[in-house]
This record gives C-alpha cells, structure tokens and sequence, in this order.
C-alpha cells in the first residue's frame, strides 16, 4: 500500500511555482517587493531559481526598450547580496550593450559566462558583426563560436 503522502508535491516546489505564477502577474510597482520577499524565502536556492527566472523574462521583454535601465537599477538594489543573480542582471546589461551598439570592450565578451556567450551568439539579440566575429573566433565553447559562425554567414548571405 502506498502512503497518500508519498505522491504529494514537495512544499518547496508548491511555493516556486506560487513564486512563477506571482512573479509573471506583479504589477510593475510592486515588482521589487515581491522579488524582496521571494528572496527571503527559507529555500535560498529555490528562491534564487525563482527570481533567476523572473529576471530572465523580465530583462528579454524590456531589454531594447526605455525602462530596462531603471528596472536594472531597482533590481540590483534587491538582489545585491545574491552573486549569481547579480552576475545574471549584469550580462543583461551587456547583452543590452551590445544589442543597442553601444560601446564595450572584446575582455567583457571573452570574459563572460558561457550562458551570455550562448545567448549573444544564437540569439537574435546580437547584430553586431563585430561580436559575433569576436566570438566566432575567440568564443568559450565550439558551440558559442559556431553559432556565432553561422549567425555572420546568414547575414552576409543575400536576401
């Protein structure tokens, strides 16, 4: 006989997506709050997949767009004690950098984590001929520089 509590959900996973579902809801205004106390959850780890996520919707919906810069700012404020979500906002940044044609420097591409790589290079968040060539040939891992490969012989190939 198998116990009913057996095939329960574990408490942890209820709340991360009770976390997802609230985080995709939160008006804009109370965004910080609610990041701030999903971070307090007793699960860091859970906690930081959750707001991690978050962040990752947040920052491809807004990233090109006028509010990524004050959205950026609140959120580094709330997730200053968390490295890896730090990290993660900050190569946002950079993707935003790069995708808008502002300037940044070949060691902040070669140096960033193989997540950024991959995204600047399979993505079409990155245009820029320059880093995809950079990453082509000085990419961290074959995938990164064959996908930035691929992306420069499609855009030099006629339409």
């Amino acid at each position: 006989m198998i116990s009913p509590h057996l095939d329960e959900e574990p408490a942890e996973h209820r709340r991360f997506a009770r976390y997802l579902e609230g985080l995709e809801a939160v008006a804009e205004a109370d965004e910080a709050d609610l990041v701030a106390a999903v971070l307090r959850d007793q699960d860091a780890t859970m906690a930081d997949s959750a707001v991690g996520r978050h962040l990752d919707r947040r920052a491809a919906d807004l990233l090109t767009g006028p509010r990524f810069a004050a959205w950026a700012q609140t959120m580094t404020e709330v997730i200053a004690d968390r490295d890896f979500l730090t990290l993660r906002l900050r190569e946002w940044t950079l993707l935003r950098t790069v995708a808008l044609g502002n300037p940044w420097t070949a060691e902040e591409l070669t140096g960033a984590t193989d997540w950024f790589q991959r995204m600047a290079a399979t993505t079409q968040i990155v245009t820029s001929p320059k880093a995809l060539r950079l990453l082509a040939e000085r990419g961290r891992t074959r995938r990164v520089r064959n996908a930035a490969s691929r992306q420069l012989r499609h855009r030099d190939q006629p339409n």
